[in-house]
């Protein structure tokens, strides 16, 4: 979206997809140029059998190259998005003019049995038997009592039209990042030079994802980070602070008031 200005993408969180963030792209594109994406094993990208920080890193540099060629890019990214983009700005700095990680720290994350809970909720949907979507939202209120994240992890649930049955099918690869949940919420040991570049720290005021104690390993890979928390938000920052995530994001990019 966008025709002038910064480069800007956004990475999603894990169980997301690039068009989470629509409306917050939309907010930008009068000023800026942006990219969404689905990162690996979510969305319509690739499935893969395993899991690192680095491989996603560099799968999101070569579309850079192939979108921007030498142009440098704002990272956007929330959760495991914002670990990947972290991942991106340390191993790949010449991509990257400024960096904007969402409610994550570069720790592992306490926070990671959330994430399991869903999984076995997702899974205890028979997706043989299942009449409709509705059906799905009641038998995944089991496990997830919030409304809000069922209907986020919902969006994943889709029809399989290339079935003889015509099923549902999930669009994330399901059972491997069931079997690779503990890296995602870990922090992978980089052999890399701190990023140099300017660096917004957004936290959901409610959220436990980023602590006073993850500072100092903060401060150690990004010195140039500055930390804003936005009241009345928890992980999901910019769907439950929308005009607040987006004004703080526009000010961070030196993009004029819409």
């Amino acid at each position: 979206m966008g025709n002038t200005g910064p480069r800007v993408i956004f990475l999603h969180g894990l169980f997301g997809q690039g068009k989470n963030w629509t409306a917050i792209a939309k907010g930008l594109s009068d000023a800026a140029r942006v990219t969404l994406v689905d990162l690996p094993n979510h969305g319509q990208s690739p499935w893969t059998e395993h899991f690192s920080y680095p491989d996603m890193a560099d799968q999101v540099a070569e579309l850079l190259r192939a979108q921007g060629g030498n142009d440098q890019w704002a990272v956007i990214g929330h959760s495991m998005g914002g670990k990947a983009a972290m991942t991106l700005a340390l191993l790949k700095p010449d991509l990257v003019e400024r960096l904007c990680v969402v409610d994550v720290s570069p720790v592992r994350s306490r926070e990671i049995h959330e994430f399991q809970t869903f999984i076995h909720g997702m899974q205890s949907i028979n997706l043989e038997t299942l009449p409709n979507r509705r059906q799905a939202d009641a038998q995944l209120a089991a496990y997830v009592s919030d409304p809000a994240i069922r209907s986020f992890l919902l969006q994943n649930l889709r029809r399989d039209d290339s079935s003889a049955s015509d099923g549902w099918r999930w669009l994330m690869n399901l059972e491997m990042l069931r079997d690779h949940l503990g890296e995602m919420g870990d922090w992978p040991d980089l052999d890399a030079q701190p990023y140099k570049g300017p660096v917004l720290w957004l936290a959901g005021a409610r959220s436990g994802y980023i602590r006073r104690e993850y500072t100092a390993a903060m401060r150690a890979h990004f010195p140039r980070v500055h930390l804003v928390r936005i009241k009345g938000a928890g992980h999901w920052v910019h769907s439950e602070q929308p005009a607040v995530f987006l004004g703080i994001v526009r000010r961070f990019l030196g993009l004029q008031d819409a």
